[in-house]
């Protein structure tokens, strides 16, 4: 068990597509696990499931050849090459992954309307990211090293999803919708009378 963390790094060098994956997969998954104890409902593994099934399926294995791609097409760490790299990716990368998160989820979830989530969600999301994704990919791309940059952004993403998953199961896409549910319960656990 104390040897994990030797063996990580020399995993990712050698087979770094599916350390990214499995990395960026449970850290993805963390973050529905995350949202769910914050709501304070019961754990709800078939959800969790879903988020880490859109994961493994598409997302991971997206950001892992999207990265690579950008290093392809935008080498380096000069300044305009990162910068160039982060507009790719908001424009192009970003509503990619937010389209088919979302989608992803309510395929998994077995809905009626797949694109519900879509239509009614994304451009608020969309905005909510462009507050968070350029600064991490800025990060990303002016630092970390090129076989460590998904398992990166699936840290990042920790967060991501917990705020996404929030919004796919009960949110609207914005940070209010985040900072109203939580103003209430908290409002709530101050109304309730101490058990006795």
């Amino acid at each position: 068990m104390a040897g994990w963390w030797r063996v990580l790094p020399r995993a990712a060098q050698r087979y770094p597509w599916p350390t990214n994956v499995l990395l960026y997969t449970g850290l993805y998954s963390a973050g529905d696990a995350l949202q769910q104890r914050l709501r304070g409902g019961p754990a709800d593994w078939r959800q969790t499931r879903c988020v880490a099934t859109v994961a493994v399926t598409f997302h991971a294995n997206f950001n892992y050849v999207w990265l690579r791609l950008l290093e392809r097409a935008l080498p380096g760490r000069a300044p305009g090459a990162v910068l160039a790299k982060v507009l790719c990716d908001q424009a192009l990368g970003g509503p990619i992954a937010l389209s088919a998160f979302y989608v992803g989820m309510n395929i998994a979830q077995g809905k009626d309307d797949i694109f519900l989530d879509l239509k009614q969600k994304f451009w608020n999301t969309y905005k909510t990211g462009l507050m968070y994704w350029p600064f991490v990919q800025l990060t990303n791309f002016s630092l970390v090293p090129v076989h460590w940059r998904t398992a990166y952004t699936g840290l990042c993403g920790f967060l991501w999803a917990t705020f996404l998953c929030f919004s796919q199961q009960s949110g609207d896409g914005t940070l209010k919708s985040v900072f109203t549910f939580l103003r209430k319960k908290e409002a709530s656990t101050v109304e309730r009378p101490p058990e006795k």
